[in-house]
């Protein structure tokens, strides 16, 4: 049972959470628990059950699949305040398609998701304002998409930096390794390292360590590779 107020108001806050008539929010606490994660441990596996819901109260999570050659692939990393694996209560999937893994210590609120789906078979027009809140997601994996249907490697690198920047420094930080970002764009590590030397030396970003700060977007954007 969930019962450490502020943790509460975080779930309360969340736009699944928050249309959620009183009586039947306090049923989803109920049957939620709490979650402390070491960093690198695993809280899912692709192909385990998909019984649950999570909402991230601190730390870091990756959203990865493991190819049939045995290559990682990163689908997401999720934030704290962000949800993941709530799609699956609409789709009514069996198994997560993903893996969870921290990347450092993690509070996570794990939902019954079979009782959540439940309590909104009666509440249609709540039903329907979170449809609409999970279409704008739905609408940001269109963008992943696009970019990763670009042929140019370079052009790949660009857009993600572009879309990942911090619209008052001008800064990207990359929450993950290289390698990872990298297999995000299907690209190889060592691919995603020339570019980015590429662009430093094009006086178009600098990098240190894993803050790449854009030095003039417009440039950047219509830079052509050699």
């Amino acid at each position: 049972m969930l019962t450490h107020p502020s943790i509460v108001l975080t779930l309360r806050r969340h736009h699944l959470f928050s249309p959620l008539p009183e009586k039947i929010f306090q049923d989803v606490c109920t049957l939620a628990n709490l979650k402390r994660l070491p960093g690198h441990m695993t809280l899912m596996h692709q192909g385990d059950p998909a019984e649950r819901f999570f909402l991230l109260v601190s730390g870091q999570i990756k959203l990865h699949r493991v190819t049939g050659e045995g290559q990682e692939h990163l689908v997401e990393v999720i934030r704290p305040g962000q949800t993941f694996a709530e799609a699956l209560l609409f789709s009514q999937a069996k198994a997560y398609p993903v893996s969870a893994t921290a990347l450092k210590d993690s509070v996570l609120v794990s939902i019954e998701g079979h009782h959540y789906r439940k309590a909104l078979e009666d509440q249609p027009q709540i039903c329907l304002a979170i449809l609409g809140t999970m279409s704008l997601h739905l609408h940001q994996r269109l963008k992943d998409i696009d970019t990763l249907s670009l042929a140019n490697a370079s052009r790949r690198v660009i857009n993600f930096l572009v879309q990942e920047r911090d619209q008052a420094s001008g800064d990207v930080v990359l929450q993950v390794p290289k390698r990872l970002v990298a297999s995000k764009l299907g690209i190889q590590p060592e691919t995603f390292s020339r570019i980015l030397h590429r662009l430093v030396d094009a006086g178009l970003i600098e990098v240190q360590r894993r803050t790449i700060r854009i030095l003039c977007e417009e440039q950047l954007m219509t830079y052509q590779a050699g």
